[in-house]
């Protein structure tokens, strides 16, 4: 299903042939995010990511960049993550080549002009304004920031407005001569291809060939629960309870993705039922697994009206309990097992949502396994992993919880199981 050719520069080629459709898509992703800045430099990762869509000399401005994908009716963006950034076009099969030399050339050649930094200064400054305006969205940024602090895991991706303020054209020079480059960057083609038609690395041949920077390795230190309160005046509660959890590597990892569906992945899940079903205490209630190289969480995330929020937690941490206490069962392990696949298969039947697969584990993992060899190790998983998993994570000394409401909410401060 993936061909994958190591160029002798380091650069790894990546294709997925789809039959069933007619698009393709372009992702060209390299291992620098977050994570791999320091205090005066925290946001230019994304920053970066912005500046690559201002112009190259061949496209010399945005408009000239978005105009040719535009006639074709592409779709096109960037993302930056805190391990790795990517650039991504998606086209109809017949337009490969143009996909192919847009994002090649934006990747390589983007000019970095002085006056276009200064005017995205603003628009990422609104982004950050509209991040923190936004507290469905912000209380996971302050989970972060609760679960791992003054580090660069627990700094705001986008960064803060002063260091955006600050940023020079050398800054971004400077970062890109130092983390982009052809021993850290997967260029992935997926969709109607046939690999042989494009050589896809004559269009990455000005690529560089240095060794990229490492980021700096997570500490994570706790020994009893933590709260964070950030006072905002809104209309609902929101908050994240959560636990740290594990790894990418982790072999508890498949394991610990099924607990987070049986909690709250799907609507007939412990805490949809609990929370919304029975009690109305919330019109949106979800479990997540998050997994990075290097760290891991599994948390909880829900608005409520101010004055039922201590209520809302003391069920989901009742929920918590429960799953150390009882194991599931063999239906309930196996419906979450199918909700997994089940949505898997259907985000894969598009060529980004393939692309993005493919690329991620191989920039994350430097392995790919294929759709069918993840549900291998999903159906591995059994009653007792749930609950010995369940015994792991859930402890007072691994429990966090962060919290948006107004200054007048009076909120319990102490937590536990």
């Amino acid at each position: 299903m993936f061909r994958k050719t190591t160029l002798k520069n380091g650069l790894r080629i990546i294709t997925v042939p789809m039959q069933s459709t007619k698009t393709v898509t372009v992702l060209v992703a390299t291992a620098a995010g977050s994570k791999y800045e320091n205090k005066k430099n925290n946001g230019i990762s994304h920053f970066l990511e912005h500046l690559f869509f201002k112009g190259t000399k061949k496209r010399p401005n945005t408009l000239a960049i978005s105009e040719e994908l535009d006639r074709v009716g592409g779709a096109y963006n960037a993302f930056t993550s805190e391990e790795h950034t990517g650039y991504w076009a998606k086209v109809g099969h017949k337009h490969l080549g143009l996909a192919l030399d847009v994002i090649s050339d934006m990747f390589l050649n983007s000019k970095f002009d002085s006056a276009e930094i200064e005017r995205e200064k603003g628009v990422i400054t609104e982004e950050i304004n509209m991040y923190q305006d936004t507290p469905m969205q912000y209380v996971g940024t302050l989970f972060d920031k609760l679960l791992y602090g003054d580090q660069p895991a627990g700094w705001f991706l986008a960064g803060t407005k002063e260091n955006v303020a600050s940023f020079k054209r050398e800054d971004f020079v400077q970062y890109r001569r130092e983390h982009y480059s052809a021993k850290n960057t997967v260029v992935c083609i997926a969709g109607k291809v046939q690999s042989s038609k494009f050589k896809v690395q004559n269009y990455f041949k000005k690529i560089k060939d240095s060794k990229p920077k490492l980021k700096r390795k997570v500490v994570e230190s706790q020994t009893k629960p933590k709260t964070l309160i950030h006072h905002k005046n809104t209309d609902q509660t929101h908050f994240c309870l959560g636990v740290r959890g594990y790894s990418l590597a982790h072999p508890d990892k498949y394991a610990m993705s099924i607990l987070a569906v049986i909690l709250g992945g799907m609507m007939s899940s412990r805490l949809w039922i609990a929370v919304r079903a029975r009690q109305g205490l919330a019109y949106y209630v979800h479990t997540s697994s998050e997994f990075q190289t290097d760290t891991g969480s599994l948390v909880t995330q829900a608005g409520v009206e101010h004055s039922k929020a201590q209520k809302a937690i003391q069920i989901i941490l009742k929920e918590y309990t429960k799953l150390r206490d009882k194991k599931v069962t063999v239906q309930e392990l196996k419906k979450a097992q199918e909700n997994i696949k089940g949505k898997m298969m259907l985000e894969l039947e598009s060529s980004d949502s393939l692309a993005s697969f493919a690329c991620t584990q191989e920039i994350l993992k430097r392995e790919i396994l294929t759709p069918e060899q993840v549900f291998k190790k999903i159906d591995t998983v059994s009653a007792n992993d749930i609950q010995k998993v369940s015994r792991d994570i859930f402890q007072n000394k691994k429990l966090n919880l962060a919290v948006i409401c107004p200054k007048d909410v009076k909120f319990k401060t102490s937590l536990g199981f």
